[in-house]
């Protein structure tokens, strides 16, 4: 039997490529996602290490124990420390650090990688006694030695376009700096190197900016010769105020950064074993159908071996054995292919300063997934078509035409398509009127969508021949080829369905997603327009920061500016949890917002009193003229506050509305605005927005924002969907493309003698042609029919759950993209039949008379 399993293999190696090429690109994307994930945390630990190198000790302080801070910014890392700590026992060398954030605008003007606020780093040069800081050796230049100067890393000189010489704008917690920029370093942080910035003050400045003047954030210790980290943590332990200070190993350190920064980065791994999940999905019905026409072609050889001798379970066997083989060589291609998609992944997902670079490490965990993963798929897929050869009686081998399947088996599969057609279709049915995103009905959308795709794959075969016969009708204009092709496609419908399948899935799961993607957008642009009355917004890139009131009132002056309302946005700890308030002027609120109050009004804003959006009323069951006990942010206490008003609602007001003075005082920065809503005289234009930025400093942590920047920047998350969505067409289309060139070519192997009869009757070349064309684009057709119902089904379905999440959501259809999903999908088929049509074309009457 293996030497019967090893003749089968390479007798069919040309057929079975096909399904090696599907697996190997699930298994391509699992393995290149494991070993780019190695390798870029081996990154981050070498960079890391790097980091910290002749580092042993790391001293920092702890927060205050509440009422403890005496609210003078002063810790008790200071000179005196650094000098006491100097002077113990097993000390090398100290070197103190004042680190913080700060953000900086490129040479054009804008903000430099403001979207990495975790990583846009800052902190002091700090030289030794030869007049360098060991940390940040100078490429070019000198070190900053006043407030007037900095130094930045290559990597930002170069993303920022900034030269020796240069004045570089840039703002660390407010009002907006410039700077000289003096010398250029080199550094290993990771943080920087995974896409952050880096900028370095001298001492004195930075102490000013980020701890207080003779203070520090941090104190590093080299050990001498012959004293060990830990030993020296201990020593440096015991004169450090335990409840104010602590010491770390320099190693610990660098495990707990490279721990931080490949968490931070970890959501890149996401997007390729999303494409991995799908191309084993629709992969595993490519193989189930090559084997599946394997074991059917083979039916009088198995037939034979059963009249010999051969037991079921050897049959079974040599079937799973050969899809061993062909998995273990699916496994290896895909592992090599990994290979290169991990080499490509970090310029594709994050740019080219996005993650630090390192060699590809080949852990055990991608091998073994690779051999798991394709050898698992391949096996588990060649089960049924096993199976089937196991029950292939001997009598089989005195039959001349091939048996149809028995009609008990087709109403078996009908009436378990039809019974989770109607599961799957209820629950989803069921669904359309929650209006709720909870996480348990996610998870039943998603189960209802399972239970409908699987019933679509086992009622595709008996739903094949009156929509291909319907369907045909179009064919047919192509003459006698036309019919060929459509009774061609009808002769085994399993076949068909098997070879639509992956047509199917691939267009049904695109189809739906492209849909709620759409849908979702139109309703995300109607939401951030819907709220706003204004034409501009000014706002601050963090929580933890605020606008400059003298910068509020440049903006107000600004040349085409009507009106600016300032507004301080605060946090709101209610019973049902946190919540978002903003500060507004209750006289002129209504000039730069669309608030529509169910009850009450705006103008009755004022201390201790609030209004509230409908969903908080609802959760908190509360009405206008009603009290809410409320804490008014971190630092506030809390209080009963009277609901005034109570409005529809807004993502401009958000959860709740207060009156500005209030808000702001409970702010994270007491005082303090976060936006500024701006009307003007005219339309936005470029020249507008240029004042305004510049009005607000062109301080890097503000984002000066128009109407329809507000929509795209609301629809953002769309876009990744979308890119998501088209891969997975990608991955559908070539892995569909794959069965139905395999499936045509076994046809046109089975179909010789029949095609050399046309050819003998008078067909000529371009006829068979066409006929194996036509048949391509009947069964590509019948796939894209039904991916299409199941998608708008199933989004129309799930749809109403995101009605709940998001206001103003309504089905809208793509028509853009369906019909190009639809005319995708059938050019697959038409150029998958390119090759098996040539060879069909190819035959003579008389090498098919010879094959007989």
């Amino acid at each position: 039997m293996l030497r019967t399993t090893l003749r089968n293999l390479l007798a069919h190696k040309a057929r079975l490529v096909m399904t090696v090429l599907a697996v190997c690109l699930g298994v391509a994307f699992v393995s290149g996602t494991l070993v780019f994930a190695d390798s870029t945390a081996a990154a981050h630990r070498a960079s890391a290490s790097k980091t910290f190198a002749g580092v042993d000790v790391t001293v920092t302080e702890k927060a205050p124990a509440p009422g403890t801070d005496d609210g003078s910014g002063a810790g008790v890392l200071d000179d005196a420390l650094v000098a006491e700590l100097a002077r113990l026992p097993g000390v090398a060398a100290v070197r103190p650090s004042v680190d913080g954030s700060a953000t900086l605008n490129a040479a054009d003007g804008t903000p430099l990688r403001a979207d990495r606020a975790w990583s846009n780093l800052a902190g002091a040069y700090v030289p030794a006694r030869n007049g360098k800081d060991s940390r940040y050796p100078l490429e070019e230049g000198r070190a900053p030695a006043n407030s007037g100067e900095i130094a930045v890393d290559g990597e930002t000189a170069a993303a920022g376009r900034f030269r020796l010489g240069d004045t570089i704008t840039l703002a660390t917690d407010g009002p907006v700096m410039t700077k000289r920029l003096v010398g250029i370093v080199t550094t290993d942080d990771t943080r920087v190197t995974a896409g952050g910035t880096l900028v370095l003050f001298d001492k004195a400045t930075a102490q000013k900016l980020f701890a207080a003047p003779g203070h520090y954030t941090g104190i590093d210790l080299t050990a001498s010769r012959g004293t060990t980290a830990s030993e020296l943590a201990d020593r440096v332990t015991a004169v450090l105020p335990a409840d104010r200070a602590e010491a770390t190993t320099g190693q610990a350190q660098a495990a707990q950064q490279a721990i931080l920064v490949d968490t931070l980065t970890r959501g890149y791994e996401k997007v390729p074993m999303v494409f991995a999940g799908v191309s084993l999905f629709i992969g595993s019905f490519l193989i189930v159908n090559t084997f599946t026409m394997l074991v059917k072609r083979r039916t009088r050889e198995t037939a034979l071996l059963r009249a010999i001798g051969a037991s079921r379970r050897q049959v079974s066997r040599s079937v799973l054995l050969e899809a061993l083989l062909v998995g273990l060589a699916a496994s290896a291609a895909g592992l090599l292919l990994g290979l290169g998609i991990a080499a490509v992944l970090p310029h594709v997902l994050g740019g080219a300063h996005a993650l630090p670079s390192g060699p590809l490490v080949i852990g055990p965990r991608s091998v073994a997934a690779a051999l798991g993963v394709g050898v698992g798929v391949t096996v588990l897929a060649a089960w049924l078509p096993s199976r089937l050869a196991a029950r292939t009686s001997p009598m089989e081998a005195m039959r001349s035409a091939e048996q149809p399947p028995a009609a008990q088996r087709f109403r078996l599969r009908g009436t378990m398509g039809l019974g989770l057609l109607v599961l799957g279709a209820g629950r989803l049915i069921s669904l359309s009127g929650a209006e709720d995103a909870s996480e348990e009905n996610l998870r039943d959308a998603m189960a209802g969508c399972g239970l409908l795709a699987t019933a679509l794959i086992m009622l595709a075969p008996l739903l094949a021949a009156p929509v291909i016969r319907l369907t045909g009708r179009l064919t047919g204009r192509f003459g006698v080829t036309g019919r060929l092709a459509r009774e061609n496609a009808l002769r085994d419908p399993r076949r068909t369905a098997a070879t639509a399948a992956t047509l199917l899935i691939s267009t049904g799961l695109v189809t739906g997603l492209a849909v709620i993607g759409h849908s979702t957008a139109q309703a995300l642009d109607r939401q951030a327009a819907a709220g706003l009355g204004a034409d501009y917004v000014v706002s601050t890139r963090s929580t933890m920061t605020g606008i400059d009131p003298d910068a509020a009132r440049r903006l107000a002056g600004t040349s085409g500016v009507r009106a600016a309302h300032p507004i301080a946005d605060s946090t709101l700890f209610t019973g049902s949890g946190v919540r978002q308030i903003s500060g507004v002027d209750p006289a002129t609120v209504r000039d730069t917002m669309k608030l529509d109050f169910v009850s009450g009004s705006a103008e009755d804003l004022a201390p201790g009193r609030i209004a509230v959006s409908a969903t908080l009323a609802r959760e908190s069951g509360v009405a206008t003229g009603g009290r809410l006990n409320v804490q008014l942010g971190h630092a506030g206490k809390p209080a009963s506050y009277e609901v005034v008003g109570v409005y529809k609602d807004n993502p401009v007001a958000r959860d709740a509305l207060g009156s500005r003075g209030e808000v702001a005082a409970n702010s994270f920065l007491p005082g303090s605005v976060q936006r500024v809503l701006l009307r003007t005289d005219g339309p936005a234009t470029a020249a507008l927005e240029y004042r305004l930025r510049t009005a607000a400093g062109n301080n890097p942590l503000l984002k000066v924002q128009d109407r329809q920047q507000l929509v795209r920047e609301a629809a953002g998350t769309m876009g990744d969907l979308l890119d998501v969505m088209y891969g997975m067409l990608g991955i559908g289309v070539v892995i569909s493309a794959l069965g139905i060139v395999n499936t045509l070519a076994m046809s046109v192997a089975e179909r010789t003698r029949e095609i050399g009869a046309l050819r003998a009757l008078g067909m000529d070349r371009a006829g068979v042609r066409r006929m194996i064309r036509l048949e391509a684009l009947t069964v590509a057709g019948y796939g894209t029919l039904l991916g299409l119902a199941g998608g708008l089904f199933g989004a129309w379905a799930v749809g109403s759950l995101a009605n709940g999440a998001i206001d103003q959501y309504t089905l809208i259809l793509p028509w853009g993209t369906l019909l190009l999903v639809a005319l995708l999908s059938l050019a697959t088929g038409t150029l998958a039949a390119a090759v098996p049509a040539r060879r069909a074309a190819a035959l003579s009457p008389l090498e098919a008379a010879a094959n007989t």
